[in-house]
């Protein structure tokens, strides 16, 4: 009865998502169905993955899914889904859809929070600093967050992992401490990154401020995200309690000379 419950909900997560996207944008749903439970052995909390597949919207849709006498479990084996051999157990499945960092240099951690000055200038920490501050950002927000080691022509300064399920995904970080409004081309060039590395998401972090043109390119996206100098120092203060200083030159288009101090 569990595996055929493990089963039925696999299947309609699987129409759900095909059900709410256009078949030009999405073509094939990857699901891995993890189970929150304990070890029985040691106590301690797991996250087995039970069931885990690929499907193409095309056979996907040879299933009759309101059909009473549809096999749900033989249904994820029409899929070639890999499927525990014993769920109840908590016998995990090697999914077929994890995050490769092994294509990513990444450069060691270093804790630059502890560091810092009550009142840290942006604009005057180091790239590397600034680089490590923003992977913290990001694991307090919630996320699986990397620096990657300096490359010129990579176009990647962090990188991501979001494991909700429905809006997870792969991210891709670009950490500009800049004292000028960030070009456009740099924001649009970021869209082929993102297709080079298969990432789900692109998001741009600057001391500085975005024209119109990047926002509206943002926009058009749709997988793309703009946090300027101002949105920044409210993030590093929700969530690191650090009340930073943004040293510019002069005060960004719209800016009041408090979103600087």
């Amino acid at each position: 009865m569990y595996r055929d419950l493990v089963a039925r909900l696999a299947l309609r997560a699987i129409d759900e998502a095909f059900a709410v996207t256009p078949p030009s944008l999405v073509d094939v749903v990857a699901f891995n169905g993890h189970v929150h439970a304990k070890d029985r052995a040691t106590g301690k909390a797991i996250r087995p993955c039970l069931i885990s597949l690929r499907a193409s919207r095309d056979t996907f849709e040879d299933l009759v899914l309101d059909e009473s006498e549809l096999d749900p479990v033989q249904s994820l084996h029409f899929l070639n889904a890999i499927v525990s051999q014993h769920p109840y157990d908590l016998e995990p499945v090697r999914p077929v859809v994890t995050f490769d960092l092994a294509k990513y240099k990444l450069a060691p951690e270093r804790d630059v929070v502890a560091g810092l000055d009550s009142r840290p200038d942006l604009v005057a920490l180091d790239p590397i600093e600034f680089e490590h501050l923003i992977r913290r950002l990001f694991e307090k927000i919630g996320l699986k967050s990397w620096v990657t080691q300096a490359s010129p022509d990579d176009g990647v300064d962090a990188v991501a992992v979001n494991e909700e399920p429905l809006i997870g995904g792969l991210c891709i970080i670009q950490a500009k401490r800049s004292k000028n409004a960030v070009p456009a081309e740099a924001v649009r060039a970021l869209v082929g990154v993102m297709h080079d590395k298969a990432a789900a998401k692109g998001i741009v972090v600057t001391t500085a401020w975005f024209g119109k043109a990047s926002w509206d390119f943002a926009h058009r996206t749709g997988r793309m995200e703009l946090i300027d100098g101002r949105h920044l120092k409210a993030l590093l203060l929700e969530h690191l309690g650090i009340d930073a200083l943004i040293g510019l030159p002069k005060l960004p288009p719209g800016w009041e000379t408090r979103d600087l101090t």
